[in-house]
């Protein structure tokens, strides 16, 4: 009756039959009564007691009975006490041994997982299935092959390869390692296969991003007549978002509703991360605001779809939200997703407030935390810290490495980016793909062309073959440089179709060096696979107002219109007393901007005595010159920039982030405002960041 009330999971009234048995009648329980009742007790103190009445009937040492004390210790996080009634144990089976393996796993100990299962072998007792399918996850959890691979031969050994519970768990693992033909090769020499063997390939491919052949299995699943379950479902959904699947997101959400799947919070947080990776953040929102009940990973994935989606002020909207629940307690999945959207917004002192908490919680050593706070500050314009920060976190992955090559690059300091990536290959860290669009990049924004290019060669020697991030960085290392004709050819002798990131590359070298001709070409190119970025229309346009050819522009701004597509307005921020100020070009509206235009108006007049003239060929409107020198004072960056003069301590410095690539005249402008004020400047526009300092910006005027 006991073991019937814990199989049907009705704990409580398990627990009243066992003391009514004590109390009624007349019997003395055995050890066949202590192993379903220990498995019903919820809390500890339930355990403590049940604990004691099998000390004082002296049953401790039966070996079932010590197994299901040490589940049930290792259950309430007691491992130490677990380990300590297993090292008294007069005799182990099995069992014991198992108990113990698994009870390390459930703690997160997985080293000393492993030491409890060399010491098994070593006593000369083989591992059966159970021990197998403990411990070949802890060696994925380990990054240790080596042992899940001697693992592998012992299940040979012993004859346990066609267990079906062996063979799923060794998919797993080998697709934990990334070894795809290992996986496969298991999943087909199974003798029979069930719905988890389906899930365990299934979930092997799309874990490694091999969509398609997850979908495949998805689809011989079917043929062969297995139902999916809500494991199966979790995969397709990431399944659909990495093959950009908007018609089956739909079809997915469907059977999902109709099943009712939605009551269990891992598949809702599924559908939510589905709609956020295929852009459709409206209805990751709907979904998140429809689900029974959330969890702190609901939580983060939202916040992660709308910091993945641009939408920063989103995503710390929701991220103030989720603090006001008593009941959710921030991760490190928590602070992964929302520092990103504090870098995007140059939201230093909310930054620098999440890297208290980090302290606070003792995650500072994490390195996907720690490189989230490197990234963070990095963009903020902190490099000095982003770099002391580096130094703290484990660098054992090119994790760290990637994100301070990637923040050197944004700050124009390409030839230290350069040398870190040697210190990098020094200390015997092997460089991946994100690498090498960090290291391209960083040439890039230096103009260091030949080393650019001998990335590039060094990144094939690798094994690392170019994607389009790899070659785009290509296109713009020779376009910023001023060889358009390089950059071109480059294209054109490319193994693989180029993109709108290319032809947008080359478009804006154009724009930049004054290539007509060219500039209309790449944009007939770009319009062809890409004719829904208004961005693209305003390059092409700005090509033509800049060399004076306002019928042109006109042409293409009208284009533009009769596709209904607008331009993304240019705005500035700057963040003073936990507060982010946004100025947008030309509008008028902020409280203070009488006394900003005040201010502006006599740094104008300064900069004039000391050389400054405007450049109206950065004005794209056809107006009088008087009203030209009026709209570049109205530039979103010249609003900010007054802005902090006027509400911070003189000689301080001023932080400012803008959405578009600053205009040359206010670059020049800058560079006489920071000698006027004594102030450093640092200013973070599309591309990199630019640091004023005594009449010079670090970028050299390459940018």
């Amino acid at each position: 009756m006991i073991s019937t009330y814990v199989r049907h999971g009705r704990f409580n009234e398990a627990l009243c039959c066992f003391y009514q048995f004590l109390l009624t009648s007349g019997f003395q329980p055995d050890f066949y009564t202590f192993p379903p009742v220990v498995k019903a007790c919820q809390n500890l103190l339930d355990g403590e007691k049940i604990h004691c009445i099998i000390l004082k009937l002296g049953f401790e040492w039966d070996v079932f009975v010590a197994a299901s004390l040490i589940h049930m210790y290792s259950r309430f996080r007691l491992v130490h006490a677990a380990r300590k009634l297993f090292d008294v144990m007069p005799s182990r089976d099995r069992g014991s041994w198992n108990a113990m393996i698994s009870g390390y796993c459930q703690n997160g100990n997985f080293a000393k997982a492993l030491d409890v299962a060399d010491e098994m072998r070593l006593e000369g007792l083989p591992m059966d299935a159970f021990t197998v399918a403990s411990i070949l996850p802890v060696c994925a959890q380990m990054d240790d092959i080596v042992s899940g691979k001697l693992i592998h031969l012992l299940v040979i050994k012993h004859g346990l390869e066609f267990k079906l519970f062996v063979s799923n768990a060794l998919i797993n693992m080998y697709a934990k390692f990334g070894s795809l033909s290992q996986a496969q090769k298991i999943f087909d020499q199974m003798m029979t296969r069930d719905i988890v063997s389906w899930n365990s390939i299934i979930a092997a491919y799309e874990q490694n991003d091999d969509a398609i052949m997850a979908r495949s299995y998805f689809d011989k699943m079917q043929q062969v007549g297995i139902q999916p379950d809500l494991l199966t479902l979790v995969s397709l959904a990431s399944i659909v978002a990495q093959l950009n699947d908007h018609l089956n997101s739909r079809a997915v959400h469907g059977f999902i509703s109709r099943k009712c799947w939605f009551e269990d919070t891992v598949i809702g947080n599924a559908v939510v991360d589905m709609y956020a990776k295929l852009g459709m953040t409206d209805f990751a929102r709907m979904v998140f605001e429809r689900l029974p009940a959330r969890d702190v990973i609901s939580w983060n994935t939202l916040i992660t779809g709308y910091t993945q989606n641009g939408l920063a002020s989103e995503a710390v909207e929701v991220y103030h939200v989720m603090k006001e629940c008593k009941d959710i307690i921030p991760t490190q999945g928590t602070w992964v997703s929302i520092l990103p959207a504090y870098s995007h917004l140059g939201a230093l002192q909310q930054g620098m407030k999440i890297h208290g908490q980090v302290i606070k919680n003792s995650q500072f050593l994490d390195v996907f935390v720690g490189t989230c706070l490197i990234d963070m500050y990095g963009k903020c314009g902190k490099l000095d810290d982003a770099m002391s920060l580096f130094h703290d976190v484990p660098r054992k992955n090119s994790v760290p490495w990637n994100a301070m090559i990637s923040c050197l690059g944004v700050h124009g300091d390409g030839e230290k980016a350069l040398k870190l990536y040697r210190d990098m290959i020094a200390e015997g860290v092997k460089p991946d793909p994100v690498t090498f669009v960090s290291l391209l990049s960083a040439c890039s924004h230096s103009g260091l062309v030949s080393d650019g290019q001998q990335c590039f060669q060094v990144m094939q020697e690798y094994g690392i073959k170019p994607t389009l991030k790899h070659y785009g960085c290509m296109v713009d290392l020779f376009g910023r440089a001023g060889d358009l004709e390089m950059a071109y050819t480059f294209i054109k002798n490319m193994p693989i179709q180029p993109d709108a990131s290319m032809w947008g590359a080359l478009l804006g070298a154009c724009r930049i060096h004054g290539h007509t001709e060219l500039g209309k070409y790449a944009s007939a190119r770009l319009f062809e696979v890409d004719s829904e970025n208004v961005g693209y229309y305003v390059l092409l346009s700005n090509i033509y107002a800049t060399v004076g050819k306002w019928e042109g522009a006109d042409k293409v701004r009208s284009l533009a219109r009769d596709r209904g597509l607008r331009k993304t307005p240019g705005w500035s921020s700057i963040e003073m007393n936990n507060k982010v100020d946004v100025f947008y070009t030309g509008v008028k509206t902020h409280p203070k901007y009488e006394e900003i235009f005040r201010e502006l108006r006599d740094l104008n007049a300064k900069m004039k005595t000391l050389g400054y003239v405007p450049d109206f060929s950065f004005v794209l409107q056809d107006v009088e010159e008087d009203e030209k020198e009026y709209i570049l004072m109205g530039h979103s960056e010249r609003l900010a920039i007054a802005y902090g003069i006027i509400s911070t301590p003189p000689k301080s410095p001023i932080r400012i982030f803008k959405n578009l690539r600053v205009c040359g005249d206010c670059h020049t402008a800058t560079k006489f405002i920071a000698r006027i004020t004594e102030r450093e400047i640092i200013v973070r526009d599309s591309n990199r960041f630019h640091h004023f300092r005594d009449g010079h910006c670090s970028c050299g005027d390459y940018w």
